[in-house]
C-alpha cells in the first residue's frame, strides 16, 4: 500500500469512489471538473496499481483545514487505508503549519478513534461562511464536525 499525492491519471479514480459514496449519500458528489481543479489538494492510496482510496487536505484559513474527501474502494475497508490517509493529511498539515484540521462527516466514531473530538458546526465559522452557504444540504446537513488540534504534532 502506498499513499502519494494526486496525479492527473488518479483522476478518473477518484471520481468514481467520490460518486460510488455520493450515490449511497455518504457524501457530497464532486464534478470532474472540481478534482482537477483541486488535484494538488489530494492524496490517493495505491495497491497493486490501483487507487482504492483518496482524501483531500484544503486549507481553509490561516488556522484551519479541512480534510474532505474521504472515500475507501468497499472491498478494501477493515485494512487502515482510511486511517492512512487522514494520518497523511494531518502530516500535511503539520507540515503547512495549520494548527487545527477538521472534518464533515457521517462517520464521527472512524474520526474519534484517531483523536478527533466532535463540535457544534458553528465553531467553524470560516467553513459555515464559505462551503455551507452552498452546500445543497444546508438547511437540513446531516453531518457531524470533528476537529483535532495538530499544532503539538510533528
Amino acid at each position: 500500500m502506498e499513499i502519494h499525492s494526486a496525479k492527473i491519471s488518479d483522476v478518473k479514480a477518484i471520481h468514481a469512489l467520490i460518486s460510488s459514496y455520493a450515490e449511497r449519500d455518504r457524501m457530497l458528489f464532486c464534478p470532474m471538473a472540481d478534482i482537477y481543479e483541486k488535484l494538488q489538494t489530494f492524496s490517493v492510496a495505491e495497491a497493486d496499481g490501483n487507487v482504492v482510496g483518496c482524501c483531500a487536505l484544503e486549507v481553509i484559513w490561516s488556522n484551519l483545514a479541512e480534510i474532505k474527501s474521504l472515500a475507501v474502494d468497499e472491498t478494501q475497508k477493515e485494512k487502515g487505508i482510511g486511517r492512512m490517509l487522514v494520518t497523511a493529511a494531518i502530516e500535511q498539515a503539520v507540515r503547512l503549519g495549520v494548527p487545527k484540521v477538521f472534518a464533515l462527516t457521517l462517520e464521527p466514531d472512524f474520526f474519534e478513534k484517531l483523536g478527533f473530538e466532535i463540535v457544534e458546526k458553528e465553531t467553524l465559522p470560516m467553513k459555515v461562511w464559505s462551503d455551507c452557504a452552498k452546500c445543497p444540504k444546508q438547511q437540513n446537513c446531516d453531518e457531524i464536525a470533528v476537529v483535532k488540534n495538530i499544532s503539538t504534532e510533528v
